[in-house]
């Protein structure tokens, strides 16, 4: 499975990629927002980082315009993933930029028929929200699970890309039930390292090696 941190901070995407962890970037305006940046501009920073797709969302909800920002946004980088949310002009708007050959990241996905859809218009992932299924006391891993059975059905090339996701043990759900990627916020992908376990025992470890006097340089 794939990661893509789901950030618009420089620094920690620097780190993640020196450390091989992420394979591309998502963002959102929320993100954007976040970084108090132009978004022309942190998204070609992101581009020039990493080698693996950054997904850049559109701000129009009408198709035509959809697709003008679209053209727009793929013009940054040729790893531009052109983001448009999953409505009937989103889905106009991913059939046109995909037959032009931009990479398109159909987002807001929160159902089988929807994530169908998407992969008949020819987009490149499909973004199922799992944890906003969860808030409202729906299966967000269900949902991935379903969209895998329809996509090995029929032979559809788009990507799962689990998105929405809060906590390590969604991570390990979206791998077990075979999402192509995940994308989550650095401090989950960071946390997904961390055990009580091997606190506990590292613990034990430093206080034998300080005991023996145990040196290596």
């Amino acid at each position: 499975m794939k990661f893509f941190a789901d950030t618009a901070d420089i620094p920690a995407i620097k780190e993640l990629n020196d450390l091989g962890m992420i394979d591309g970037v998502t963002t959102n305006p929320s993100i954007i927002k976040k970084s108090g940046r132009d978004i022309l501009e942190v998204t070609k920073e992101i581009c020039d980082i990493v080698d693996g797709p950054v997904s850049a969302e559109v701000t129009a909800i009408d198709a035509d315009t959809m697709i003008a920002e679209g053209r727009k946004l793929a013009k940054i980088a040729d790893n531009i993933a052109v983001k448009v949310p999953l409505t009937w002009d989103g889905l106009k708007a991913c059939k046109v930029l995909t037959d032009e050959g931009s990479m398109v990241n159909v987002t807001l996905c929160f159902s089988a028929n929807q994530a169908l859809l998407a992969a008949k218009a020819g987009a490149t992932f499909i973004s199922p929200f799992i944890g906003r299924l969860d808030d409202i006391n729906l299966d967000g891993i269900e949902l991935i699970e379903d969209i895998r059975t329809i996509y090995d059905n029929y032979g559809y090339e788009t990507q799962i890309l689990a998105a929405s996701i809060r906590s390590v043990n969604h991570m390990k759900d979206c791998a077990l039930v075979g999402a192509d990627v995940a994308t989550a916020p650095p401090s989950v992908i960071e946390a997904m390292a961390k055990h009580v376990l091997t606190d506990k025992g590292l613990d034990a470890f430093l206080a034998d090696i300080k005991a023996a006097g145990i040196k290596i340089l």
